[in-house]
């Protein structure tokens, strides 16, 4: 972690163009402390079907999506929830970020989830499956707060900014816990 800059790398976990948890996370974006970077990556949608026949030989994408992770001194991903679990686009990035097993740009990297949906769970059960997840990369999981927003069409204006106020406080609460996480983190795991 460097003294002055705090860099997260974002990760909205939809291909959709207006998703709700892009829009989250660009709220993210501009709540974001002055010494903290939040960066949104644009490879997701450019990220091949995990095949382990090209382990060793990945796509410049995948080099590209691990180089941002690997530069970040934490991730938020904003995800939503499909069938009640976690995208297949978001899983897929996951699974190739993951590796090389042991030393991958995921290893012991702070994470946050937060999550926007329709629906009335607020990606509960997808932040859920998220968490499982990053117990292979030895990536500890923010506790909290949750950032889980149901109704979402609802707490965004006509220009897509976030309206909830206990969203907004929780967003900036995230920052705060994030940057401690990120500190204590900062050992030697054997």
């Amino acid at each position: 972690m460097s003294d002055d800059r705090f860099v997260v790398c974002g990760i909205a976990g939809s291909l959709r163009r207006d998703s709700w948890n892009r829009k989250l996370l660009e709220a993210a974006e501009k709540l974001a402390p002055a010494d903290v970077d939040l960066r949104i990556t644009e490879l997701l949608g450019d990220i091949p079907l995990f095949n382990e026949d090209h382990i060793g030989n990945e796509a410049e994408s995948v080099h590209a999506l691990r180089a941002e992770v690997a530069a970040a001194d934490a991730v938020v991903i904003a995800t939503p929830e499909y069938n009640g679990g976690i995208p297949g686009v978001l899983k897929n990035a996951l699974d190739w970020l993951s590796l090389p097993l042991g030393s991958s740009a995921l290893e012991r990297k702070p994470v946050a989830l937060m999550g926007a949906t329709p629906g009335r769970l607020g990606t509960a059960r997808s932040q859920f499956e998220l968490r499982h997840t990053f117990v292979f990369s030895r990536s500890p999981v923010l506790p909290g707060p949750e950032i889980l927003l149901s109704f979402a069409p609802n707490h965004f204006d006509e220009q897509g900014r976030l309206t909830d106020p206990i969203v907004l406080e929780r967003v900036d609460l995230m920052f705060t816990h994030l940057k401690k996480y990120a500190s204590l983190n900062e050992y030697e795991v054997v």
